[in-house]
Formats: C-alpha cells, structure tokens, sequence
C-alpha cells in the first residue's frame, strides 16, 4: 500500500463571494457607515496629556511587526489601530499602558478576522512578559466598553476588492496590485496623520499609488495620470482634488516611513518595545479608568 503525503495549507481561507463583491449596494453601505468609525478627535490635542505622537509611531511600529511575525490576515493590524485611535479619543491614558493597550487591541482584531486567533498568552510574550494574561483580559472587557461593543469598523481593505474590479487593469497584476496597496494600508496605518482619513479615500489613494508605483498607469489612457484619478475618485465619490492630495501624501512620506520601518524591524526585537515609553515604571492597573 502506497502512503501519499498531500501538503495543503492549514489556514482556510474563505474565497470571495461574487454576491458581495459585484453588488453596488455593498460599496454604497460602505460608503455610508464609514465615518462612524472614525476617531471623534485629534486626540493627541485634547484628550492625551502623557501620550505623544511619536510613542503612537512606535507602537504601531511593534504591532505591525508581531502582525507580520504571526503571518496574521491583512485587516488585523489596520483594524487593531482603528480600535486604538477610537479608545485614545475617549480614554486619557497613561503612556505606560500603551503596549498594553496595543496587545488588546491586536488580540480583539484577530478574534474578528483569523481563522485561529493570537492567543493571551502569545502576546504577553511580545511584551517580553511585561503584562500578564489576567491584566490583557481585564482590559480587553475595558476596550469594548468604550468601543461600546462595535467592533465591525471598516477598514481600507473593506474596499480594496471593489475598487479593482472596476478597474480596466490585467488580471495577471491584480494580486500584485494588491500586495502593494494592501502594503501602503499598512503604513498609513502607523502614521496618525492618516488616522482621521476616511478608510475609502486611504484605500483609493494607495490603489493609485500602487498602480503608479508598478508603473501600470503608462501606455494606458484610462488609466495614464489625471484620467487614473478621476476614475478612482468616481468609484468612490471622493473629492478629486482630496484624492490627489492624499495620493501625493502616500507616496512621499509612507515611501520613506517603509524603509524607516524596515531599518527599524532590522535593529529591534518585536518581543521588546523601546525604553522610552517606561512601560515598567508603573504597573498596569485596570482601576484607572473610569467605566
């Protein structure tokens, strides 16, 4: 008797449903609830006195690459910062409790989206064990009451899909494409000017700078320039010139910010943030904040 070993890939992974993705009303109802899940302030101005933006900087920085070192979906470290912005911009927080509040927010993301999500356990270990499972846990009930349960946020990627199939491009570039839009998400994703864009004019001006970026915009009318803008600003009823402004912003400053992070992810362990943020100077403690 002859043993056949079939390697298979142990994620499954759901296929795209073509009842979702060429149906207008959902890009519409997209289009609608967006804002909703937006942070309701620049929070670094009226609601955190101890946190600044540099420390938002390197969190993101951390999650993005235990994100990347679980191989976790691509909506979980976009979604994990959308539960963070929202909490910073009602809850005054303690620079000390910043991990803290990253490694929740990332264990609540992967709950949504993962087939297997990242455990308590796996995550105090990034922390290089500076938070313990019980503290993750307590806080994790914090986090949704000031979220007030409502964690189906949209994200960028939420219209990734919709917007590339209304585009005239080659079937063969599409999964590239992607990868590359999908890459510009995530590193709007760690700068918090980005924080307050709507997740479909972030979605929109990375697709663009994807396709500029691989240079698929030449020899092509519909998609060569101004033509390529227009087109991904009436997909998604996006002012043009706002697009091109946030286009212009991706791939100038997040060009930059990616070989930043890459220097940094050289450099760094993501078991371990940086000192600066004396996460060991204080413990963690659930009872500060109010409920």
């Amino acid at each position: 008797m002859e043993l056949l070993c079939c390697e298979v890939d142990p994620m499954r992974r759901a296929l795209p449903d073509p009842n979702l993705l060429y149906d207008d009303r959902v890009l519409h109802n997209l289009l609608t609830i967006e804002e909703r899940y937006l942070p309701q302030c620049s929070y670094f101005k009226c609601v955190q006195k101890d946190i600044q933006p540099f420390m938002r900087r390197m969190v993101a920085t951390w999650m993005l690459e235990v994100c990347e070192e679980q191989k976790c979906e691509e909506e979980v470290f976009p979604l994990a910062m959308n539960y963070l912005d929202r909490f910073l911009a009602v809850v005054p927080t303690r620079k000390c409790h910043l991990q803290l509040l990253g490694a929740v927010c990332m264990f609540l993301a992967s709950k949504l989206k993962e087939t297997i999500p990242l455990t308590a356990e796996k995550l105090c270990i990034y922390t290089d064990n500076s938070i313990k499972p019980q503290e993750l846990l307590e806080w994790e009930l914090v986090v949704l009451g000031k979220l007030k349960w409502n964690l189906a946020a949209v994200t960028p990627h939420d219209f990734i899909e919709h917007i590339l199939r209304k585009l005239p491009l080659p079937k063969d570039k599409l999964l590239l494409i992607r990868k590359h839009a999908q890459t510009f998400i995530a590193l709007c994703a760690t700068d918090f000017n980005f924080a307050m864009y709507p997740p479909s004019m972030i979605a929109t001006g990375s697709v663009g700078a994807a396709i500029c970026g691989l240079q698929f915009d030449d020899g092509e009318s519909s998609l060569s320039g101004d033509s390529l803008t227009e087109l991904l600003a009436k997909i998604t009823n996006t002012d043009v010139d706002c697009l091109k402004a946030c286009q212009e912003q991706i791939e100038s400053v997040l060009v930059s910010n990616l070989r930043q992070v890459q220097q940094q992810q050289q450099q760094s362990n993501p078991s371990k943030m940086v000192d600066e943020l004396d996460q060991a100077s204080t413990p963690t403690d659930v009872r500060d904040i109010n409920l």
